[in-house]
């Protein structure tokens, strides 16, 4: 069986077409409905339901997740996420390749996942499925849910890579670590509500905000020197990240986009604002 090398995190539309036949490579589409300003889609309205041939659906919203929480798309224990990969045919000798409809904006929380779980060999399509059909790719009608065969993937989780709550409040006046919040201005100082019912305004003591569009160019993740001004003012060298954002999702653009830039010190807080600005007594920092 022959190699497959990624060339990094990302992969471009040009090197999946010319890959997608591989017989090591599973590509899966990670798809979550998105928030603003992400609400459009390039894609016309008659190809919502297509995807890559051959591609499977890895549902972190529904199936890829912790069933006992009632927050939202949780990461689930190592035995669960093995199982459910397992069935869309992944194998620890696999690569991966995670894209999603919109660009790069679910899809780089299927690639933490899968780093979470041990898998190096994962990236993120950059501009997902309109960068392809941009492209003039062949699309396929529908994407499947099984794979044909199984795979046997074994799941070597990361302490660390995902988060908790304590964890963090252990780090607010950490100078080793910063907090990068992905959500909006508005969200981030409490001038704005929270699409999530319930929950509070504002921000994490000494969190700092980057709204995760900021690291994108449309669809597609910014150049990496541009990356690197951008988290330069935020984050210094050896700093440990650890980003959190509405509900775990965009948190790991920022992520990808820390990745890219050549931070390796690099964490997610799982619940991130759905769990924090639940009413408690984790505090809450507003600009109102």
């Amino acid at each position: 069986m022959s190699e497959l090398t990624l060339p990094g995190n990302l992969v471009s539309v040009d090197w999946l077409a010319a890959h997608l036949e591989h017989e090591r490579l599973v590509v899966l589409d990670a798809t979550v409905a998105p928030i603003a300003p992400f609400t459009k889609t390039l894609l016309p309205p008659e190809f919502q339901d297509h995807g890559i041939p051959g591609a499977l659906r890895f549902d972190y919203d529904q199936q890829v997740r912790n069933p006992l929480s009632s927050l939202p798309h949780m990461m689930p224990t190592p035995e669960h996420f093995a199982a459910e990969v397992r069935k869309l045919g992944s194998s620890n000798n696999s690569t991966v390749v995670i894209y999603d409809r919109t660009g790069v904006y679910a899809s780089p929380r299927g690639w933490w996942m899968f780093r979470a779980m041990g898998h190096d060999t994962v990236a993120v399509l950059d501009g997902g499925l309109p960068a392809w059909w941009q492209a003039r790719q062949p699309l396929a009608g529908s994407v499947a849910t099984v794979a044909d065969r199984a795979g046997d993937f074994q799941s070597q989780p990361r302490d660390g890579w995902f988060c908790d709550a304590i964890t963090v409040y252990q780090h607010l006046n950490d100078t080793g670590c910063v907090i990068l919040d992905a959500r909006s201005p508005g969200r981030f100082a409490g001038r704005d509500p929270e699409p999530r019912p319930g929950l509070r305004g504002g921000h994490m003591p000494n969190a700092k905000n980057l709204p995760f569009s900021t690291v994108l160019n449309d669809i597609h993740m910014k150049p990496v020197e541009e990356l690197r001004r951008i988290l330069a003012p935020l984050v210094q060298p050896g700093q440990q990240i650890i980003t959190s954002c509405g509900s775990g999702l965009t948190a790991c653009i920022l992520t990808l986009a820390a990745a890219q830039a050549g931070h390796d010190r690099l964490g997610v807080y799982d619940g991130s604002w759905s769990e924090w600005g639940l009413p408690s007594k984790l505090p809450v920092v507003t600009e109102v």
